[in-house]
């Protein structure tokens, strides 16, 4: 497409040659003559004197036409990048209708322009929306609702009364509505606690590949419109997360955990079951959230240090419960300088 084209497409203003024609995106670095790059991050600044792409999608304030033939000007040029990236986007296309290998059951109803894949299983009373995708060796179960235009990539198992609102992506190998952790103990044998309850997916919900949501125990473990969810992600059973909440990889969310809108949830954080987390929360990667947490940034963990700094440091953490008790000691006799 032209320069112009890919500028409507993007909500960007064109400075130079609007006709180019240009084929892709890429890294400043790496990008060709016919390629875009972009520039949303200031540590890469120092590229645009070097790139050799066709034109860049960046702010105004950061436009040298000493240094670029064509720039596309945006206020938020990451924004503009993730439509660009879209207009670009070359993932294959479904072909419309059943494949012979899948097993579709009778009572299954199956909506208007579905593709359904090689060797993918359709239950009994199963709900498949218009123009949803059920990719190949997919599962879905029982009285499993999946939302129009929703799309279930390779190998993704969607257990019984799984319910997945519209215009959803699911990526291979997460697996929804598997039992969550419950379990008595009867004299140190372990007893079973059926899962009664499902889970509930909104529209336009983004799962990533191999991550896991447990049904609920009683209640439904509950995703709301619009969330992200990174890949490796384990949401446990009677979670209830947000609107609009985006989750980054390998975190973990224990059971009936309550997680508000709009959250910002870095990679590998760990948070406690029964606690609530408010609207627009945000927390760091590989933090461990133990309790309630009121709107605010919050982080924990140590940034890497040299190996010598950190055996130091370990060595200080293991004098702490002396240190404590010399000082609560010294405390004493300033409170009483004759006991």
């Amino acid at each position: 497409m032209t320069l112009n084209e890919l500028a409507a497409k993007i909500g960007a203003e064109v400075r130079g040659n609007g006709e180019l024609q240009v084929t892709g995106l890429a890294t400043l670095a790496n990008a060709g003559p016919q390629q875009v790059g972009f520039l949303a991050n200031e540590k890469y600044k120092s590229h645009l004197s070097s790139t050799q792409a066709a034109a860049v999608i960046l702010h105004p304030q950061h436009d040298d036409p000493a240094k670029l033939g064509n720039a596309l000007l945006s206020s938020n040029p990451y924004l503009a990048y993730a439509y660009a990236a879209q207009a670009f986007d070359d993932a294959p296309k479904a072909t419309i209708g059943v494949d012979a290998s899948a097993n579709v059951a009778p009572s299954a109803v199956i909506g208007n322009n579905v593709s359904i894949g090689p060797f993918a299983v359709i239950s009994e009373r199963a709900e498949i929306g218009d123009g949803a995708i059920i990719g190949a060796h997919c599962f879905v179960g029982e009285d499993a609702v999946i939302g129009a235009h929703t799309r279930l990539w390779q190998g993704v198992n969607i257990y019984h009364k799984v319910q997945i609102g519209e215009h959803c992506t699911v990526h291979s190998g997460a697996v929804i509505g598997a039992d969550g952790f419950g379990w008595a103990s009867e004299r140190g044998k372990w007893v079973k606690i059926p899962q009664l309850g499902r889970v509930v997916i909104g529209n336009h919900v983004d799962i990533g590949a191999n991550t896991t949501i447990d049904r609920g125990a009683l209640d439904d473990t509950v995703i709301s419109d619009n969330c992200i969810i990174d890949n490796l992600v384990m949401i446990a059973h009677n979670v209830h997360i947000g609107e609009g909440t985006a989750i980054a990889g390998q975190t973990g969310i224990a059971g009936s955990a309550s997680i508000g809108k709009h959250c910002l949830i870095g990679g590998a954080t760990g948070i406690n079951g029964h606690i609530e987390i408010a609207d627009g929360v945000q927390i760091h990667g590989m933090t461990m959230v133990t309790k309630s947490l009121e709107k605010g940034v919050y982080a924990s963990s140590l940034p890497v240090v040299d190996q010598s700094t950190w055996a130091k440091s370990g060595a200080r953490v293991r004098q702490l419960p002396e240190l404590f008790m010399r000082v609560r000691a010294i405390e004493k006799k300033l409170e009483n300088p004759k006991g």
